[in-house]
């Protein structure tokens, strides 16, 4: 899913970005905690440009980010 949204919608598409941070949550679960925390940066500094520091969606990320 997630290398067809980059294809097609773009790296820093919403929906893009939701499925890498479902993908780094999954990961999490994995014990797989340097390939999460990767993802959780990607995705917290796209938010963070894209919808800004305060926006739901970017404090859901930086959330995830300090438990992984």
């Amino acid at each position: 899913v997630l290398d067809a949204r980059e294809r097609i919608l773009g790296n820093e598409h919403l929906e893009t970005l939701g499925s890498k941070a479902d993908l780094a949550v999954t990961y999490c679960n994995m014990g797989r905690w340097p390939d999460a925390e990767r993802l959780e940066v990607q995705v917290l500094e796209a938010r963070e440009r894209i919808l800004g520091t305060e926006h739901q969606y970017t404090l859901t990320s930086r959330n995830n980010l300090a438990v992984t």
